[in-house]
């Protein structure tokens, strides 16, 4: 039996626009997502998340579901359009009520409430009003937000997660185009968001602070294990300068105080640099009370000097188990990470915020869900895990990606993650069998070993 520390948070994840629905109820505003999903040809087959899981009006069964399970942490999202739903100003009463009744629910049940501010459905009036993360008031409009949220809950909620993936926000969002709110622009551009996504944290953490200083604050990093392909210093090099996009590029300025020099030299070669005024880089530099971890998979990167761009990288596809969203199956890559985390950062605690599997199920002649695969997934990348743990590395809890299935962002309804089935027609939720098998690693704290 691999055991793990007492009161390991062993949990799961969701986020308010993938599971909740109710995309114009009880006064709930437009977000940027909400936008994006009604543009024809965003998402596939023309899905939207106006319904989702109906999680807005199920969440007692939700919580019952979890409870079951016996999850002792449950990390979700606050949809900002549902309690400012202009962003900023008038503040929404039945959005808070939604909220601070699922966290009386959670903490009944015996779960811990993670809730993260940011996961991506910014209001649309900002990005009308400000341009959205291109706009330096954006941020200040978080800090408003935050300590709207945190005067409401701050009372029961001992743990926040300012954003979610800032990386992602910035590569998908602004580079790529397959996120809301769907641009492709330049390196200026998508560094002004990065730098604004960064100063909300800092907002964000201060407001959370000042009404409750007790509160730990988190954030929710996207963070890539990024791999040479070859032993030749040019895709070492490679390598690094990927990382030093996806990943050192948000941790340095929340931990370190300042970007990573070898990457502002680098974007400065091309004419590029962040927005920086006076003051910012300290409001960002927070430190955190832990740090959250969002793993999935790794990249293996060869130089490319004809690939364009500054980063010059590209992808080597590997052998082996695949998800259903192409993402190599590695639980090394967990262990590299975690390790890699405390000897460069010194973190006081991290949280496995997310890391889980898309793999194709359905209900069987009897109605069960049998996933072996994804069950399979998870225990490996607890058995990494719990070697880190064993390395020294202060890891307080574990959330699943995710819950339930749900709507995943521009797959629309046809990626599943959960370990709970979701029928989107009828809305019936039916665990599955690696859902059985995360309650027994439960209850034990601990899994049997090969």
């Amino acid at each position: 039996m691999l055991g793990f520390p007492d009161g390991f948070l062993w949990g799961a994840a969701t986020a308010a626009y993938q599971i909740e629905g109710a995309w114009r109820e009880d006064g709930k505003g437009e977000s940027i997502w909400d936008r994006f999903s009604h543009t024809p040809g965003k998402i596939f087959q023309g899905q939207v998340g106006d319904t989702a899981c109906d999680h807005y009006h199920k969440w007692r069964e939700d919580v019952a579901l979890m409870a079951e399970i016996g999850l002792k942490a449950y990390r979700f999202s606050i949809s900002w359009p549902r309690v400012l739903p202009e962003g900023t100003g008038r503040v929404e009463p039945r959005g808070l009520d939604f909220y601070s009744a699922l966290v009386d629910a959670l903490l009944e049940n015996g779960i811990r409430p993670l809730p993260t501010l940011y996961h991506w459905d910014l209001p649309a009036a900002l990005q009308d009003k400000y341009g959205g993360w291109e706009g330096r008031d954006t941020a200040a409009a978080f800090g408003e937000y935050a300590g709207v949220v945190a005067a409401k809950l701050g009372d029961r909620v001992a743990d926040w997660m300012t954003l979610n993936e800032p990386h992602v926000s910035v590569s998908c969002g602004y580079a790529g185009g397959s996120h809301a709110p769907g641009e492709r622009a330049g390196r200026d551009v998508r560094l002004a968001v990065g730098h604004n996504l960064l100063r909300a944290h800092g907002e964000g953490h201060r407001a959370l602070k000042a009404a409750s200083p007790s509160a730990r604050v988190g954030l929710a990093f996207s963070l890539q294990v990024c791999e040479p392909a070859s032993d030749s210093p040019e895709d070492a090099a490679a390598a690094r300068r990927r990382d030093g996009e996806c990943n050192r590029w948000y941790l340095d300025p929340v931990l370190r105080g300042g970007y990573p020099g070898d990457m502002v030299e680098l974007y400065k070669s091309g004419g590029f640099s962040p927005p920086i005024k006076s003051g910012d880089m300290e409001a960002i530099h927070t430190g955190l009370d832990f740090v959250g971890v969002n793993y999935y998979t790794r990249a293996v990167l060869a130089d490319a000097p004809d690939a364009g761009g500054l980063i010059r990288a590209r992808g080597v596809p590997q052998a082996g188990e695949h998800t259903e969203m192409g993402w190599e199956v590695y639980p090394d890559g967990l262990y590299n990470l975690l390790v890699r985390l405390k000897r460069d950062y010194a973190p006081g605690a991290l949280l496995v915020t997310e890391n889980g599997c898309a793999f194709a199920d359905a209900p069987g002649p009897d109605g069960a869900v049998d996933d072996p695969r994804r069950a399979a997934y998870y225990k490996s990348h607890f058995e990494a895990a719990h070697r880190a743990i064993a390395d020294g590395v202060p890891l307080e809890g574990y959330c699943i990606w995710s819950f339930m299935d749900n709507f995943e962002w521009g797959h629309g309804f046809s990626k599943r993650f959960g370990f709970v089935y979701t029928d989107y027609e009828t809305q019936r939720r039916i665990v599955k069998s690696s859902g059985r098998a995360y309650a027994e690693i439960i209850a034990a704290n601990g899994l049997e070993t090969s």
